[in-house]
């Protein structure tokens, strides 16, 4: 029972969590697949042990709570969710559990339509006019989209012909097709803009904008599936007589949609639809079958989650053989070098797919992948095609398993895989291609060089015009080139050539920061400044020396060694520091002896003299921790203008407090004075 019992807790804990995802935040974390995989493991495990069934179950419930950025609506009728069935034997359970509740033994009659994969909502209209429109939210309450709603042309404001309640709720699924998908993501790429995953979580995410202009922006489209809530008015004896009504008066319905009547006939829907998949313009997942006559629902009734008279037959996800005809390695933007599987091109998931993934090379090792296998290929939706399998059996004669090369295929420099970690990584940071936009964008940021007016935008725009090949390049940019690009202009350009001119006059602290070598955030960059004093000593030391520093591991030191190894990234140094980087050696600070070593430091407020990050650095480079939190272990708390509950807890625990001006005499004793 204990162990029953924490199995449950964890599969309703991780449910919880991807409801949140899913519903709540439109980002999923898992695919539809693993998420069904879990809830059916909860399901089995509850109908054994009905005893630990509670209230709370995701089994008993819909989704989750909606985000505090839209007003809530409350449903006057639960929007429920639908059991599945993956199989033609549990549709065929289905249809026996109907025919045995209702007494009969003659076939049932069901209304089949596709299952839209997008955003379930409800449209309310009072007197023919939509007053409101929200999203399914957790089942219970949703969220108020209806400025967002009136956006979409598919969607009536008025119904039209007579005959309709006074009031009807409305509910279907609001979409993207795969074109305008395409359109939309054409659009984001050619503006500078992420392109989005796929057309639910497009649909989801243009439908929940606070500004109802970008969704009117977006390709979105609504069929209708169901009635809700309905007062002043009576609606037709059975479930496809209903949506014809809908249909009259002005609300879209899916033309895919049929009667038909026993199990068999569902089974050849749902076998004809699913071999037209990729044709039909909308991404599905499975079919909905209803049974058609409400008089018939309503003697089913429900469980606590789901109508009985309905159930989703999802299909299967998509997967094809072909063969392997090479291993290929591609470099990321951070470096990663990924194995690419170059196929022989086959038809899945809706594309001919000649390329696949293979994550990493542990991926690789573990499936024993090899050049000629024939291998399972998985595509769904509009998931990056990834290799899941090697059919060993049909392996060819004298093959060698694939091998991660020891330089990167763009740049020369030497791959790096630390011991324990899956993914391998180019170490010319600097210097390589494939990672110069990363590399100069991080090089800018403001806890770095801080190049004022260097966004991400033209970072991509300096590089792709060819202007920039790696950061030394950025400081002999010229005030005309730079101000014939998009969007600058001569004021723009210079302001920027200014920029370039003061971030020279650093730190080491920040300089080593900036060349963005592997987990050397900036206490690690401060500790090795303080340790080495200079770049030169910092450069010839070996990676059981770097260990000496304060905090730095042996993975951390490898990183280090490996960074400064690499011929090319010291020839990208040695070019920023001709181009006048320059900064003051920290030699009196260096090695174990800083005045402030052992001590812990919070701050809190708004300080005048300085900046929080300027104060942070300051006491970092004394040797002191700056935390986060305030503890009995914290030395002193920096408390300047409007200190919260930092403040509170630090006088509560005794701590000692220090105002602006005793942190100044503080920094002045140890003979740093800051400039602003």
């Amino acid at each position: 029972m204990a162990s029953a019992k924490a199995q449950i807790d964890k599969l309703r804990e991780q449910l919880r969590e991807h409801n949140y995802r899913y519903y709540v935040l439109d980002d999923p974390a898992v695919p539809d697949s693993e998420y069904d995989r879990l809830f059916r493991q909860l399901q089995q495990l509850e109908a054994d042990h009905p005893e630990l069934i509670t209230a709370d179950s995701p089994t008993q419930r819909v989704g989750a709570p909606p985000l505090d950025a839209f007003t809530e609506v409350r449903h006057r009728l639960p929007m429920l969710s639908l059991d599945n069935a993956f199989s033609a034997e549990e549709l065929a359970a289905f249809d026996r559990r109907v025919r045995e509740r209702l007494q009969r033994e003659t076939p049932v009659e069901y209304v089949c339509e596709p299952k839209l994969d997008g955003l379930a909502v409800s449209l309310m209209y009072e007197g023919g006019v939509l007053t409101r429109g929200a999203t399914r939210g957790d089942g219970q309450t949703g969220e108020d989209i209806t400025q967002n709603i009136r956006t979409i042309e598919s969607v009536p404001l008025r119904l039209r012909g007579t005959g309709y309640p006074s009031v009807l709720e409305v509910r279907g699924e609001v979409f993207m097709t795969k074109s305008g998908f395409a359109r939309l993501n054409e659009n984001q790429e050619k503006n500078g803009d992420k392109p989005f995953v796929n057309p639910r979580n497009a649909a989801a995410g243009s439908l929940r904008q606070l500004d109802s202009a970008i969704t009117a922006r977006r390709p979105l489209a609504m069929y209708c599936y169901g009635v809700g809530y309905v007062e002043g008015g009576e609606l037709a004896a059975t479930h496809y007589a209903n949506l014809m009504l809908l249909r009259e008066w002005g609300l879209r319905i899916n033309p895919e949609m049929q009667v038909v009547t026993g199990v068999e006939a569902l089974q050849a829907y749902y076998d004809q639809l699913l071999a037209r998949r990729n044709e039909l313009e909308y991404e599905i997942d499975g079919i909905v079958y209803k049974v058609n006559e409400r008089r018939l629902q309503q003697e089913l009734g429900f469980v606590s989650r789901a109508p009985r008279w309905a159930i989703a037959h999802k299909f299967p996800a998509q997967e094809e053989l072909t063969t392997l005809l090479d291993v290929e390695f591609q470099v990321g933007r951070t470096g990663a070098v990924t194995p690419v599987a170059r196929l022989d091109p086959v038809f899945v998931g809706g594309v001919t797919v000649s390329n696949a993934t293979l994550h990493n090379i542990d991926e690789v090792a573990r499936m024993d992948v090899r050049k000629g296998d024939t291998v399972v290929v998985y595509r769904a939706g509009d998931v990056i095609p990834k290799v899941v399998k090697v059919v060993h059996e049909r392996r060819p004669k004298n093959t060698r398993p694939v091998v991660l090369p020891e330089h990167c295929p763009v740049c020369g420099s030497d791959i790096i895989k630390p011991e324990g970690e899956a993914v391998a990584r180019c170490s010319g940071g600097l210097f390589c291609p494939a990672q110069v936009k990363e590399a100069i964008k991080h090089f800018a940021s403001r806890k770095a060089m801080d190049i004022d007016g260097l966004g991400d935008k033209l970072v991509e725009q300096l590089v792709d015009q060819g202007l920039v090949s790696h950061v030394s390049d950025l400081y002999r940019l010229q005030t005309d080139a730079v101000a014939a690009l998009e969007r600058m202009g001569e004021k723009s350009a210079a302001n920027l050539i200014a920029a370039l001119e003061q971030s020279k006059a650093t730190t080491l602290p920040r300089f080593l920061y900036a060349l963005g070598i592997r987990e050397v955030g900036e206490a690690t960059a401060l500790a090795l400044a303080n340790y080495f004093g200079n770049l030169q000593a910092l450069e010839q030391a070996d990676a059981e020396s770097l260990q000496a520093v304060p905090d730095v591991g042996p993975v951390v030191a490898s990183h280090i060694a490996a960074f400064f190894q690499q011929p090319h990234n010291r020839e990208i140094i040695a070019a920023l520091m001709e181009a006048g980087v320059h900064w003051e050696e920290q030699a009196t600070l260096a090695r174990d002896n800083l005045p402030l070593a052992e001590t812990t430091y919070v701050l809190t407020g708004t300080l005048e003299h300085m900046t929080r990050d300027q104060a942070k650095e300051y006491l970092q480079r004394l040797g002191a921790k700056v935390s986060g939190s305030v503890s009995k272990k914290t030395t002193a708390v920096v408390a300047g203008e409007k200190a919260g509950s930092k403040l509170t807890k630090a006088e509560s625990l005794g701590v000692p407090v220090l105002d602006e001006t005793a942190l100044l005499a503080l920094l002045k004793e140890h003979g740093i004075v800051p400039d602003r």
